[in-house]
């Protein structure tokens, strides 16, 4: 939880607006770590839960998944994403009318922001 925290929030701006914290159960010891939050970023929110021991997938995070979001100005969030450092962002390029910016984020879960654009389709952001 707290590489994806660094990431979500240090790394692409979201802001905590809720989270949880277990007193202590089965499933979750009391030792003061965030387990469950939600973030947002403008309008997107998006929320993120440690698996327990018995939850856990057995095959490796993020395999088939990925999490788009369309917002304004996809470009600007790569500029933005890039000056925090983020290393996880590679080059933007048009498809299907949209201009993607795709990441990965620390599990391996696939994660596109996407804008409207008339550039050509294929296009890569050139200063990327």
């Amino acid at each position: 939880m707290e590489v994806s925290l660094r990431f979500y929030v240090d790394g692409l701006g979201f802001t905590m607006t809720r989270r949880w914290i277990p007193d202590g159960d089965e499933h979750y010891p009391s030792d003061g770590r965030i387990r469950w939050c939600r973030l947002e970023l403008g309008d997107a929110a998006i929320m993120l839960q440690e698996f327990t021991p018995q939850s856990r997938p057995k095959g490796a995070l993020g395999t088939g998944v990925s999490v788009s979001f369309m917002c304004e100005d996809a470009l600007a969030l790569y500029r933005d994403f890039k000056s925090r450092g983020v290393h996880a962002c590679s080059r933007p390029s048009v498809g299907n009318g949209l201009w993607v910016v795709p990441l990965t984020d620390p599990d391996g879960y696939r994660v596109d922001f996407s804008s409207p654009t008339d550039a050509p389709e294929e296009s890569e952001l050139e200063d990327g």
